[in-house]
């Protein structure tokens, strides 16, 4: 197995492959809060729940007393299908008609928010979870020299501080990111014509950012957002643990690379031209032009030599949302919405592990107050564009689909 084989292999799970079908921007996780699900995620704007730590930090500003949500989003994704021919080593397989297993998500989220009672100042802390997804394909596949299996478990805590200028109805907030991922990898690597290799690999890592947001309300029916979150490298060590079926090639040892997750540019305006009715626009703007390259570092027991590159060339994208809300009573609110997201990967960069495409969101949702409690729930479908890819791994079509479920309960005090 070539150095370069092994590096793909191992960027591949500290990063993109443990990944899989997200639902933003490349493998941005943007389901962050039952309330703005049900409105596509345009929320920057309106911003007036403790999710809006999140989607904009600035909101918990113009939030009273004190507020703890509690929310879950189950995400569902099915099998995913790929038609066409692909390599396997040296060998190309033609008539490929392969699925990767479906597989079931629950990434849980958490805000705490308490605003002072005569001071116009407000603080926040968010728990949430951004890349919590995998990827299963057969043992058997015809893929399996690329991945067998790929996961992650991540964490990101998010302490926030905003302040209100009554004056101008304007507030402000900044906020820290710290984020900690742990990852899982399996794979048989092509060893030539002795067949093939076993490999397995752990790893986890973390790195600081930071965010902040400003929210304008000019006028009673008119509020503006935007909010920006920075990049953060991840320093990611590993163990790696390969058998091969070539004497003197089998190793044990640790694996290190540098991953920068993107920063992220988020605008909205909302707008209510009567009392119950609440109209957003938002977009979104990924810097995924900072992943044009992943490189990692072996011990001295690698037999793989020290360090090597894989070149990634992603592109910034966008993402245009559109939410509506309409009151139905003071208790309860009914939401839909729609979003379009653009893949920031290209054609030559697409492969099993992570097979990206363009896709449209479709969203509805609902809110129900009882006394200082709220619940509210939101449905979405992932509706993939078919991916149709041809280089030098595979030809063919990718199509895929998801569905996610979230539910928030939030308490005022």
């Amino acid at each position: 197995m070539s150095k370069n084989n092994v590096l793909v292999l191992i960027l591949t799970v500290l990063f993109v492959g443990a990944v899989s079908n997200a639902f933003g921007a490349g493998f941005h996780i943007h389901d962050q809060g039952a309330k703005a699900m049900g409105m596509a995620n345009a929320f920057v704007a309106q911003a007036d729940d403790p999710s809006a730590l999140f989607y904009n930090p600035a909101g918990i500003a113009f939030q009273e007393g004190s507020q703890i949500s509690l929310g879950v989003t189950t995400i569902m994704v099915p099998e995913t299908e790929f038609k066409g021919s692909t390599r396997l080593g040296t060998t190309t397989i033609n008539n490929v008609n392969e699925k990767a297993r479906g597989d079931v998500f629950f990434p849980p989220n958490l805000y705490i928010t308490h605003s002072l009672e005569n001071v116009p100042l407000s603080f926040g802390i968010g728990f949430n979870s951004i890349y919590p997804l995998a990827k299963r394909w057969k043992s058997t596949s015809p893929f399996r020299d690329e991945i067998k299996e790929i996961a992650i478990k991540p964490f990101n805590v998010q302490p926030t501080v905003a302040y209100r200028f009554d004056k101008w109805n304007l507030s402000v907030a900044a906020g820290i990111d710290y984020t900690y991922a742990m990852v899982w990898l399996e794979k048989s690597p092509y060893m030539g014509a002795t067949g093939l290799g076993d490999m397995e690999i752990e790893g986890d890592g973390d790195g600081w950012g930071y965010n902040f947001g400003i929210l304008w309300k000019p006028i009673k029916q008119v509020s503006i957002g935007a909010a920006y979150r920075s990049e953060i490298k991840l320093d990611i060590d590993g163990d790696a643990d390969f058998a091969s079926p070539l004497p003197g090639m089998s190793f044990s040892g640790d694996a290190s690379t540098s991953i920068t997750l993107p920063d992220t540019w988020s605008f909205g305006i909302a707008y209510k031209p009567i009392e119950r009715l609440t109209l957003e626009f938002d977009v979104d703007r990924f810097g995924w032009s900072s992943y044009d390259e992943l490189k990692i570092k072996f011990d001295s027991r690698s037999t793989l030599g020290s360090q090597s590159a894989a070149a990634k060339d992603w592109d910034d994208c966008w993402a245009y949302r559109f939410g509506i809300q309409y009151s139905v009573t003071d208790n309860l609110d009914i939401r839909a919405g729609y979003a379009y997201d653009e893949t920031p990967q290209p054609e030559k960069t697409v492969g099993p592990e992570l097979p990206d495409a363009d896709r449209h969101n479709y969203t509805v949702g609902l809110g129900y107050k009882v006394g200082k409690a709220t619940f509210d729930v939101a449905y979405m479908f992932v509706d993939f564009k078919d991916r149709k890819v041809d280089n030098h791994i595979q030809t063919g079509t990718y199509k895929s689909e998801a569905h996610l479920f979230a539910a928030n309960l939030t308490y005022r005090f």
